[in-house]
C-alpha cells in the first residue's frame, strides 16, 4: 500500500526576477484611456469651434439682409414721405378752403332748387299727357260707335277716360267726369248686338243653299234605245211615251199653284239670287244697316218661298232662319257723346289757363 499511494509534489517557487515586467503592463492601460479621453476633448472643442463659426456666419447673412430690408424700407419711407409732402403742398389753404365751401353750399341750394322745379315741370308734364290721353280715349269711344256700333270697346274706352281723371283728383273736373258717367250709364243700357255673330249664322246659311231641292223634282232625260235593237210593242209604247212626255206634263193637282219648272242653268242661277241676298245681308249687318239688312233678308225669303219645295225640311229650317235673323237687330240707338267731349276740353282749358296765369305773374314780377 506504501507503495501505490500517490506522490505530492510541492510547487517550484517563481524566481522574483519576473516581477517588474507584471507591474509595467499594469502601468500602461491609464495611459492610453487618458489619451482618449484627450483626443475625444479634442474632436468635441474642434466640432463645436466649426458650429460657432457656422452660426457666426449665418448671423452675418441674417445681418446683412436685415439691412437691405432696412435700406428698401427706409427708401419708401421717404419716397411716401415726399409724395405726402408734395400732396400736402398742393391741398388749399384754409381761406380756399373755406371759399370752396361756400361754393359748395350754394351749388347745392342750387340744385335742390332745379330738381323740385324739373320734379314739378315733369309732373305737370306727366298729368298733361293723361289728360290728353283721356281725351284722345273719348274720340276713340265716338269712332268705334260712329263706325262700327261697337258697345263694348266704347265702354272700355269712356271708362279709361273715366278712370284718368278719378286720378287726377281735382274738384274742376267734377263736371267732366260727370258727363263721361252719363255716357257710360247709357251704353251699358243699351242691347247686346252681335254682329259678328249674325255674320256667321249668314255665312252658314249661304253654304247650305247648294243644298236646297227645287218646287218639283228635275226631268232627267232618259237614254235612247238603239235603232239596231228590235223591241217588243210594249217596249214601242213606252219609248213613245218617253218621247212625248218630253214636251207635254200632266198635272194631276190642277187646283194647286202651278209654276214652272227650272232647269239646270235656271237652278243654278236661283241659288246664285239666294247667295247674294244672303251675303247682302251679311253687309248690312256687319256695317249697321238695318234696312239693307232685312231687305236683304226679305228678297231670300221669297226666292226660298218661289222656287223651292216648302215641304222640304232642309227648306223649312233655313226659312224659319231667315225669318229669325230677320228679327234680329243690327244697330243700337248709340247716346250721342259729344256733350262729354266738349265739357272735357273745357276743363283741359281752365286748368292750362289756371297754369299759365302763375307764370305770367312771376315775370311781372322780375
Amino acid at each position: 500500500m506504501s507503495e501505490t499511494a500517490p506522490q505530492i509534489s510541492e510547487p517550484t517557487p517563481q524566481p522574483a526576477a519576473e516581477q517588474p515586467p507584471v507591474a509595467k503592463a499594469k502601468g500602461r492601460g491609464p495611459a492610453w484611456l487618458a489619451l482618449l479621453v484627450g483626443l475625444a476633448g479634442l474632436g468635441a472643442g474642434a466640432w463645436s469651434a466649426w458650429q460657432l463659426h457656422q452660426q457666426q456666419g449665418q448671423a452675418a447673412a441674417q445681418l446683412a439682409q436685415f439691412q437691405q430690408v432696412g435700406e428698401a424700407a427706409q427708401a419708401r419711407l421717404q419716397a411716401s414721405e415726399e409724395h405726402v409732402a408734395k400732396r400736402l403742398a398742393g391741398l388749399p389753404t384754409a381761406d380756399e378752403l373755406a371759399t370752396q365751401r361756400d361754393l359748395l353750399v350754394s351749388l347745392q341750394g342750387e340744385q335742390q332748387r332745379l330738381a323740385q322745379s324739373l320734379s314739378g315741370v315733369l309732373g305737370k308734364s306727366r298729368e298733361d299727357w293723361r289728360l290728353a290721353e283721356a281725351e284722345h280715349l273719348l274720340r276713340l269711344a265716338m269712332l268705334r260707335l260712329s263706325a262700327l256700333q261697337d258697345v263694348d270697346s266704347a265702354i272700355a274706352l269712356v271708362q279709361g277716360a273715366d278712370d284718368i281723371l278719378r286720378a287726377q283728383n281735382d274738384p274742376q273736373a267734377f263736371a267732366a267726369r260727370g258727363e263721361l258717367i252719363k255716357v257710360l250709364e247709357a251704353l251699358r243700357s243699351l242691347p247686346q248686338v252681335d254682329r259678328s255673330g249674325l255674320f256667321l249664322q249668314l255665312a252658314a246659311l249661304r253654304e247650305q243653299v247648294a243644298g236646297l231641292q227645287l218646287l218639283a223634282p228635275e226631268y232627267i232625260v232618259p237614254a235612247e234605245v238603239p235603232s239596231s235593237v228590235t223591241v217588243s210593242d210594249s217596249s214601242r209604247w213606252q219609248a213613245l211615251w218617253e218621247q212625248l212626255s218630253r214636251y207635254v206634263r200632266i198635272d194631276l193637282h190642277a187646283d194647286q199653284d202651278v209654276r214652272p219648272q227650272l232647269a239646270g242653268q235656271s237652278l243654278a242661277q236661283v241659288r246664285l239670287t239666294l247667295a247674294l241676298a244672303l251675303e247682302q245681308a251679311q253687309w248690312g249687318a256687319l256695317n249697321g244697316e238695318p234696312e239693307v239688312y232685312r231687305q236683304a233678308l226679305a228678297a231670300a225669303a221669297e226666292v226660298l218661298d218661289t222656287y223651292f219645295d216648302r215641304d222640304n225640311q232642309a227648306v223649312q229650317a233655313l226659312r224659319k232662319r231667315v225669318d229669325e235673323l230677320a228679327g234680329q237687330s243690327v244697330v243700337a240707338g248709340v247716346p250721342p257723346l259729344d256733350d262729354a267731349l266738349n265739357t272735357l276740353q273745357a276743363y283741359l282749358k281752365r286748368r292750362e289757363a289756371a297754369e299759365l296765369l302763375p307764370e305770367a305773374v312771376e315775370e311781372d314780377g322780375q
